[in-house]
């Protein structure tokens, strides 16, 4: 991110995601408030300088794993609701619209948005000229990671380190360094109560096809031209060696082509985000 400024990768992401609701059959991942959030109808959001390429096979390609990513994190997060977690983590929440459109929150579940304070003072205002509500159990988090620890600012907004909880980490890994990757990750190991994460990230790009390096090559060079480049990646064993390292287990780790094949029984589009994966984690709690 730049210093002072929310980050420029969140509106492309939820352009993305509001476009994916207007031009992809079948919806991978559906959302409604994903358009309102935006401030567009069809005809504005597919307007955008954003959304230029939106047609072209990596547009289709940056929807779809974008879209699939959600939909891995939220079926995640119902089957840890199911198992009684009631305390939501989205860190780097961006234009994340869960916590406004949450349907666990008669059980008792409480969304906790984690991000930059730039970003999350322009959320907050998108949020009011858009008219979308804020629910009783959201509660806002701001974290300037080069000076503040997470796990201490969750638990001054009130998070008690001995809960269980489900952290949502979506598109910020590949922009970190690793030492910031697993410096999280150790934080989100350490809560006694027990923990599950999900998470997205870069593989190494070094087998990919001509499609898939086409689409790889496109969505690093947007980002880089918007100051946000991708910084890490990882071998997909190595990754898991790190996390049973940390102490997680049941790990489950989810190409693009995988999710494809998982949530419509195939896609092009998803089968040249090769690179792109999604992780989930789970950390039991600490013995008594």
């Amino acid at each position: 991110m730049i210093e002072g400024q929310p980050s420029a990768t969140a509106f492309r992401v939820a352009m993305r995601r509001a476009a994916h609701q207007l031009l992809d059959k079948p919806l991978i991942f559906e959302d409604p408030l994903a358009l309102t959030i935006v401030g567009g109808d069809r005809g504005s959001v597919l307007a955008r300088d954003e959304l230029s390429r939106a047609d072209s096979p990596g547009g289709e390609t940056i929807r779809a794993f974008l879209a699939a990513r959600s939909r891995f994190s939220e079926d995640r997060l119902a089957a840890a609701v199911a198992r009684g977690i009631r305390h939501v983590v989205v860190l780097g929440a961006g234009l994340d619209t869960f916590a406004y459109r949450n349907p666990y929150a008669d059980q008792g579940v409480v969304v906790y948005e984690v991000d930059h304070p730039a970003t999350q003072a322009w959320k907050r205002s998108r949020l009011a000229a858009t008219g979308i509500r804020v629910p009783e159990g959201v509660i806002y988090v701001p974290v300037d990671f080069s000076v503040d620890r997470l796990d201490e600012k969750l638990a001054a907004a009130g998070l008690d380190p001995a809960v269980p909880v489900f952290f949502s980490w979506l598109g910020v890994a590949p922009y970190l360094t690793e030492a910031a990757i697993f410096s999280t990750l150790g934080i989100i190991a350490d809560r006694v109560g027990g923990s599950e994460v999900v998470f997205d990230y870069a593989e190494i790009p070094d087998k990919l096809s001509l499609l898939q390096r086409l689409a790889f090559t496109t969505l690093a060079g947007r980002t880089a031209s918007l100051g946000e480049p991708f910084v890490t990646f990882f071998k997909p064993d190595d990754l898991a060696a790190r996390l049973t390292a940390l102490g997680f287990s049941a790990i489950e780790d989810r190409t693009g082509p995988q999710l494809g094949q998982l949530y419509v029984g195939g896609s092009a589009a998803l089968d040249r985000a090769a690179v792109g994966h999604v992780v989930a984690a789970i950390k039991a709690p600490a013995e008594a």
